[in-house]
């Protein structure tokens, strides 16, 4: 995205820069999802001081080492005004490099390191001789290897011997908060009220190049259906185009694992059952994979009476741009290639409250630090805090609850995540204390009901005293 709709960040830029106050050169890996911004933010920290960029180029079958290497010779004459040369070894390129980087303030960013060193098994450990040799003689150097690629990442440097004891910083880039999110939309110019940016952000969350694509003159339904429902919008093949880069051969085993996930959370059990893969063998690494790269989350329950992690777990599909892809625009590819939905209403499509029930849980759970706050909870108080679900035995009945806080006081604060197209009716106090009836609780412990909604709640819900702390999301976008 242009660096004049740079938005949030803070946390990530103050740790970069706290970088530069050590008397060392520093190794920093980042990693994240296709589009969430991990090179905007590294182009802008390389703003202050000397920079030098190098990206690897999409693997093709023509994309040879040799291929990799040119590139980074021609970009590297670019950038530098050396001669530009046919190296037939990464090590040549990476000392001439290194010639540029004997003093000061300097930045050295690899981009898309996987695309980079796929090619040459050497490559990584030619980069390890570089940088122990090189590059970490200048105490004031920050050299940053980034990727999409989570999964390389993780496989091929963080848990390389080779890199162990030299990165500086491990950071994940995650997607914008929603009050990062509500300000991209004011800066680009998008003059919605709240409801309106809900609409936009259930379906593409707070990944920052969709929040780009946003056209501010539309109206939410317009926005989603020129983005999603309309052959040339950028959402429209999205999905494809991040499992292929990601997961290249394997992309549709993992597109059926996260496909099982479409329509809720589930265990490890029924997610093999759903897709017909084997427990044992490779689901539960298939599974970490999609951890790593920011598809899914792993929620694993607790005990009440001693705090202690259960064994249980359970796993949820948290990018909504992914379960929406799934739930509307793959189902109706050809459709929309026709143009059949031009004049769609996306009230009317199948299911349609309860993904967006879903969606909104995963933009909640996203920003749970924000209903914290909001509950004036100190951090220093909180033991877990998690979904929460209580499995069915013979002494206890089921039980679920969208976000539970667990605090050293023995207060626990059940958080109900609601959507609904309609203010919420009073309803709700009877479907939420049958929750809190199934739920085992210790003795000397406290209930406190939260409800956190979109769309208003009736008079009778807002002078009940039923709920410690009724939320709005407007709330959570200032």
């Amino acid at each position: 995205m242009p660096n004049t709709l740079f938005i949030g960040r803070k946390q990530e830029l103050d740790k970069l820069n706290s970088l530069f106050k050590k008397k060392s050169a520093s190794l920093v890996v980042v990693r994240g999802r296709r589009r969430i911004g991990k090179s905007t933010l590294i182009q802008q920290f390389g703003k202050q001081c000397t920079f030098y960029q190098f990206s690897g180029l999409a693997p093709t079958q023509a994309t040879t080492a040799q291929v990799e290497r040119d590139e980074f010779a021609r970009q590297l004459s670019s950038a530098t005004g050396l001669p530009e040369i046919r190296a037939d070894d990464w090590s040549k390129l990476f000392q001439l490099l290194a010639t540029k980087c004997e003093k000061g303030k300097i930045v050295v960013f690899f981009d898309e390191i996987s695309w980079m060193g796929s090619k040459d098994p050497n490559f990584l450990s030619k980069i390890k001789n570089a940088w122990d040799i090189y590059f970490k003689q200048n105490p004031q150097l920050i050299l940053v290897l980034c990727g999409s690629v989570s999964v390389w990442i993780e496989e091929n440097i963080l848990k390389s011997t080779g890199f162990v004891g030299r990165i500086s910083l491990n950071m994940v880039l995650n997607e914008l908060t929603l009050p990062e999110s509500s300000q991209f939309l004011d800066n680009i110019g998008f003059r919605g009220p709240p409801t309106e940016k809900f609409k936009i952000l259930s379906v593409i969350g707070g990944v920052p190049k969709y929040l780009e694509e946003v056209n501010p003159a539309l109206r939410a339904d317009k926005n989603i259906k020129e983005l999603c429902f309309d052959s040339s919008g950028i959402l429209f093949r999205e999905f494809n185009d991040i499992f292929a880069d990601l997961f290249s051969k394997r992309s549709k085993l993992y597109q059926e694992i996260v496909t099982s996930l479409m329509d809720g959370d589930a265990d490890l059990n029924e997610i093999c059952e759903i897709t017909g893969i084997p427990k044992g063998g490779n689901m539960s690494h298939y599974l970490e994979d999609l951890i790593l790269s920011g598809f899914i989350t792993r929620n694993y329950t607790w005990h009440l009476k001693d705090n202690t992690e259960s064994r249980l777990s359970r796993y949820r599909l948290s990018d909504n741009y992914i379960r929406f892809y799934l739930k509307y625009i793959d189902k109706n590819l050809k459709k929309i290639e026709n143009r059949h939905f031009q004049n769609v209403d996306l009230y009317t499509l199948p299911g349609w409250d309860g993904i967006m029930g879903l969606q909104f849980e995963n933009l909640v759970l996203k920003n749970r630090r924000a209903i914290i706050e909001k509950l004036m909870i100190s951090e220093n108080e909180i033991l877990s805090d998690n979904p929460f679900f209580q499995r069915k035995t013979a002494m206890q009945p089921g039980c679920q609850i969208d976000y539970l806080i667990h605090t050293r006081f023995n207060n626990l604060y059940v958080c109900e995540i609601k959507f609904s197209a309609r203010e919420i009716s009073s309803s709700i106090i009877e479907e939420i204390s049958e929750k809190i009836k199934r739920l085992k609780v210790p003795r000397g412990f406290s209930i406190r009901p939260v409800l956190i909604h979109v769309n208003g709640v009736s008079d009778s819900v807002a002078r009940n005293t039923f709920f410690d702390k009724i939320i709005d999301f407007s709330e959570l976008l200032k």
